[in-house]
């Protein structure tokens, strides 16, 4: 049995959960990079049994896994992977399982890009690598407005969050209840139009979908205030780039962070990296130890149960 380990960008999966089972039954490889090219992804897959991917880091849709002959099991970080041809997967006997997710990694992370703009820490830093002192006035956190879009799992714990820091917490999304709001201590508000207006600070925590993707335009960051910030840990393409890049230049908001992007890794000329006013990360919502030492002890966990003719967390229909 050949396995491989997919975009393992820190080369750290083989140290976070013991393979020595796994590595009794079959060779185990190793991928620290990204592949992008079709050609060249099935090139490199093609010997393989069993690819462990890293949620939605390279995409498996139906050509390709219909170019993996010898491909029997997927096993995915996380309990869905929308990157993944689940149906064309079924379709050629290909078990795909997943694992569990921890849930405080991104709202910390969130957390973290929300201090650093209201807090001008990347001018401030850089003013005193280059030897000068104060170069900006930071906003409080508390007694601020933050307008949460999606109040779902991840959601509610920024919600927390913000009300340990005494902020007023606000929420939208297409279905949301006011009977969650409520739940939540949190106020509901009718409108996404209504919540930009209303917040000092924007976090987004919705799947991406038809519905969501675009979700915040030119017309969304028109209704914010100029002195208001948007972070992003969600999905790229709820956002469009290049409105975002216009009002940050134009200076219609005050600052963004994004740790998400429309393609990953993010192009080296993209013109997100050269833009003022936006403090980007190389999508580190789930990078931390704790998720890692889970994904992967479940990822371990998932192969031996499919060889032994059990699999565990399959995704797959039934």
């Amino acid at each position: 049995m050949r396995i491989a380990i997919l975009d393992d960008y820190q080369n750290i999966a083989l140290q976070s959960a013991d393979w020595t089972e796994v590595q009794n039954h079959g060779e185990i490889t190793v991928f620290d990079d990204h592949v992008c090219n079709t050609g060249d992804l099935i090139s490199r897959l093609e010997p393989f049994d069993v690819l462990c991917v890293m949620r939605e880091r390279t995409a498996l849709a139906g050509d390709i896994l219909r170019a993996l002959p010898n491909l029997r099991l997927i096993v995915t970080t996380g309990k869905r992977n929308d990157a993944i041809d689940v149906a064309t997967a079924s379709e050629l006997g290909i078990t795909v399982c997943g694992t569990e997710s921890p849930s405080t990694a991104t709202p910390e992370l969130t957390f973290a890009l929300m201090l650093a703009l209201a807090r001008n820490l990347i001018a401030e830093n850089a003013s005193m690598r280059a030897g000068g002192w104060q170069v900006g006035i930071g906003q409080d956190l508390a007694g601020s407005t933050l307008g949460i879009i999606g109040l779902g799992r991840l959601g509610a714990k920024v919600t927390k969050m913000a009300q340990a820091f005494d902020m007023h917490v606000c929420a939208w999304s297409a279905n949301l209840t006011q009977e969650r709001c409520d739940e939540l201590g949190v106020t509901h508000m009718t409108t996404k139009e209504d919540l930009l207006r209303a917040s000092d600070f924007v976090t987004i925590h919705q799947r991406l979908s038809d519905r969501t993707h675009g979700l915040i335009g030119t017309n969304e960051l028109n209704q914010m205030k100029p002195t208001a910030y948007l972070i992003n840990t969600s999905r790229g393409p709820i956002i469009d780039d290049t409105a975002l890049i216009d009002a940050l230049n134009n200076g219609e908001i005050a600052g963004a962070a994004l740790d998400v992007y429309d393609h990953e890794p993010l192009p080296v000329s993209h013109p997100l990296r050269h833009c003022d006013g936006l403090l980007l990360s190389p999508h580190l919502g789930y990078v931390t130890r704790n998720t890692w030492n889970v994904f992967y002890s479940q990822t371990v966990e998932a192969i031996l149960a499919w060889q032994n003719g059990k699999p565990v967390r399959v995704i797959n229909p039934s």
